[in-house]
């Protein structure tokens, strides 16, 4: 099932369709909101999202729908927002994805930098680099040595072609000085699957969805390309930017857009809602099961880095060779 609804609890009386008027005059949410999530139904984005959109029908007193609108790395739900009524009942549960489509795409029918309102960060996965048991590589140190090995010629494989678990990868391996052979595949499932059967050789995926294999020793964590060690599910993995002794942050961050053009009191509702959903017990108890960084922000903040992130990912796009679609 692709789309659930989330029944309600806390009212708050907001809502507006013209700027002009409060939203306490219009009574905002007065009817259910769909909340588009632009990947399939039970990935990590999804979980989190569902968790966020479950929070926000308690506080907002009204039904959320999670409505998976899966295709093309996020550009089709994201697209679908950007053309929907601006009237605060369609938002974005978006990723980094979103700044990473304006390299990948040469059709592109919207734009993160001006064809949405911004609501909140909400949280970041970091990605983590990993290896399989069954090489020689057990450390950051050993994989370092062997990609500088030619006759090694390393391999790794991501979930596809300018993906972030794609170009995460190849910013370290820029960092280190080394062109090992890439193998995308389709999704991070498959290219895990082949990590830990050794035909590949390592990986940067997201944290939640490496956990599980960390746990079962299936996969070696190496290192995490996060500001800080993540003490609760892998303390004893370094961060990149400890090895590299540089900075080297690379995650999978969320956040919610609503359309160009949704009234500021809507906004301004939806991000104080997300916030106090982010600091809220039940989100804190699930971020720490899964590895996942919580965020939160002002609109206004949230845009500023939508915009940087945009050119930060075009840079590196272009640098990696990767072709638009």
């Amino acid at each position: 099932m692709t789309t659930f609804k989330y029944a309600l609890a806390l009212s708050l009386c907001a809502g507006t369709l013209f700027a002009n008027v409060s939203v306490a005059q219009t009574n905002w949410p007065s009817k259910p909101v769909t909340m588009v999530v632009p990947f399939p139904p039970g990935g990590p984005t999804d979980i989190v999202a569902r968790a966020i959109a479950n929070d926000l029908a308690k506080r907002l007193n009204q039904t959320f729908v999670v409505e998976n609108r899966a295709g093309a790395n996020g550009t089709i739900g994201s697209a679908a927002v950007a053309r929907a009524n601006p009237d605060g009942y369609t938002i974005l549960y978006n990723t980094s994805s979103l700044a990473l489509s304006p390299a990948l795409y040469k059709d592109l029918t919207f734009n993160p930098k001006t064809d949405f309102e911004a609501i909140s960060s909400t949280a970041n996965i970091p990605l983590v680099l990993l290896t399989h048991p069954k090489s020689n590589i057990k450390n950051f140190d050993d994989l370092v040595s062997s990609l500088k090995d030619e006759k090694k010629n390393l391999s790794y494989g991501s979930a596809g072609q300018g993906n972030i678990t794609h170009l995460g990868a190849f910013l370290f391996t820029q960092e280190v000085q080394a062109n090992p052979q890439h193998i995308p595949y389709r999704g991070s499932a498959p290219a895990m699957v082949d990590l830990v059967g050794g035909q590949t050789d390592f990986m940067m995926n997201t944290l939640n969805d490496s956990v599980p294999f960390i746990k079962d020793g299936k996969v070696i964590a190496l290192a995490l390309a996060s500001k800080a060690r993540n003490t609760d599910v892998i303390p004893d993995t370094p961060t990149l930017s400890e090895k590299l002794g540089k900075e080297l942050v690379v995650g999978a961050w969320q956040g919610i857009v609503a359309p160009k053009g949704t009234p500021k009191e809507i906004v301004e509702a939806l991000n104080k809602a997300v916030n106090e959903t982010l600091q809220s017990d039940g989100f804190k108890a699930l971020a720490k099961t899964q590895g996942v960084e919580i965020l939160g922000s002002s609109s206004e903040d949230y845009q500023a880095f939508i915009n940087s992130e945009t050119d930060r990912w075009d840079e590196t796009v272009k640098k990696s060779g990767v072709q638009k679609n």
